[in-house]
């Protein structure tokens, strides 16, 4: 009969990837996802490439200066 080694699991406590860098790969891919769905649609809808290129940017920075509490 063969042998199995044991193999030793990690506990909660000891486990070396924060929340922050578990969760980050997935959020950068989804927001990768959704610029490319709104440029998208801004292109469908005519704009031009620019156009829809600095309107996200314009909406990532609104977005952000919310974010610190920095609202005009």
């Amino acid at each position: 009969m063969p042998t199995v080694a044991a193999t030793s699991i990690t506990p909660p406590d000891q486990h070396l990837v924060t929340a922050r860098e578990a969760l980050e790969p997935l959020y950068e891919k989804l927001e990768l996802q959704t610029e490319s769905l709104v440029l998208a649609a801004a292109l469908e809808a005519g704009w031009s490439p620019d156009e829809a290129t600095e309107a996200l940017a314009a909406l990532r920075l609104q977005d952000a200066l919310f974010t610190l509490g920095r609202t005009n």
